[in-house]
């Protein structure tokens, strides 16, 4: 089964309505049970990162997801705010993340020649940096829907997996073992998104 973690924050029903259109079932949840028995895990988030360590700790959600991801290897797919969420920390608040990617997240800062606002948002490219299975038959002009204001910078390069340019380059996905992180969204990136979660489901 495909779980969506549900901790009161995030896109959930497009992101499940994403993948029952491409073909797929998938649960909404912040049961402990049914997420300790999760075939592959969709972290979502939308919002505030202190706001989103809070509410996976009151839940009681910090553990299993973290066995989850280090002990069962299920693969994980975290979206956006979720994304960050698995990084060590943020700029935007100052609880620690999940820690399960050697990454920190940083607030967009631009020169003011550049005249650029924040939060980066609408379609934008990214540039593939690294064979993986979960960006299979994506070609040069693949874009997604961006919204967000703080973006990760990984620790460890071999991480990155693609790179999107807004004022400058910034990691638009990473990759390390069984986890994926996106900054974009791919339940709002129509024929791009949909090849994107198909290859999260089929291939990873």
């Amino acid at each position: 089964m495909i779980t969506i973690i549900n901790y009161n924050m995030g896109n959930l029903g497009s992101i499940a309505n994403m993948l029952r259109h491409i073909g797929y079932n998938s649960e909404i949840t912040s049961d402990i049970s049914k997420i300790n028995s999760a075939e592959k895990i969709i972290l979502p988030g939308v919002g505030n990162f202190d706001k989103a360590i809070q509410n996976i700790d009151k839940l009681g959600l910090t553990e299993v997801i973290k066995k989850k991801a280090l002990i069962d290897k299920t693969p994980i797919l975290g979206i956006c705010l979720g994304m960050q969420l698995l990084c060590k920390n943020s700029e935007e608040g100052n609880g620690l993340g999940l820690g399960l990617i050697d990454a920190e997240v940083k607030k967009f800062l631009f020169s003011k020649e550049y005249k650029l606002k924040i939060p980066h948002m609408g379609w934008n490219n990214v540039r593939i940096v690294k064979n993986h299975s979960i960006v299979s038959n994506m070609g040069e002009d693949t874009r997604f829907y961006f919204v967000h204001s703080y973006h990760v910078t990984c620790n460890n390069e071999d991480n990155i997996l693609t790179r999107t340019n807004y004022g400058y380059d910034f990691t638009s996905s990473y990759a390390h073992d069984n986890i994926v992180g996106v900054q974009f969204h791919p339940e709002k990136s129509h024929k791009f998104g949909m090849l994107l979660l198909n290859n999260f489901i089929q291939n990873y």
